[in-house]
């Protein structure tokens, strides 16, 4: 079974940047479109972006359009989420997850990690 880890969280200023890690391992590593969420405390989960299998397609919220950005490397099995010009209500669990299917356009996520805690905060 497809099995995700996250990593890079932390504590970061407010305008500071981070990029995030997650690492994928078993079945079918390519086959799997990732998708980035996030939830802060008291609020609802919330998407974040989304890549294609291939790296060919991205999607993004449009909240997250300019300061976030997602990519992949196939090769080194990893899925990256790289942020900046970060705020405090950017301070969430941050969480990637893996639908079944190479298409962002599927809507549910089956596979997901533990998360990693992103903290903003001067």
């Amino acid at each position: 079974q497809l099995q995700l880890e996250e990593s890079g969280g932390g504590l970061v200023q407010p305008g500071g940047s981070l990029r995030l890690s997650c690492r994928l391992s078993g079945f079918t590593l390519d086959g799997y479109a990732i998708g980035w969420f996030r939830q802060a405390p008291e609020k609802e989960r919330e998407w974040i972006s989304c890549i294609s299998s291939t790296g060919g397609i991205t999607n993004y919220a449009d909240s997250m359009k300019g300061r976030f950005t997602i990519s992949r490397d196939n090769a080194k099995r990893t899925v990256y989420l790289q942020m900046s010009s970060l705020r405090p209500e950017d301070t969430a669990v941050y969480y990637c997850a893996a639908p079944p299917s190479t298409s962002c356009d599927y809507g549910r996520y089956d596979y997901w990690g533990q998360g990693t805690q992103v903290t903003v905060s001067a």
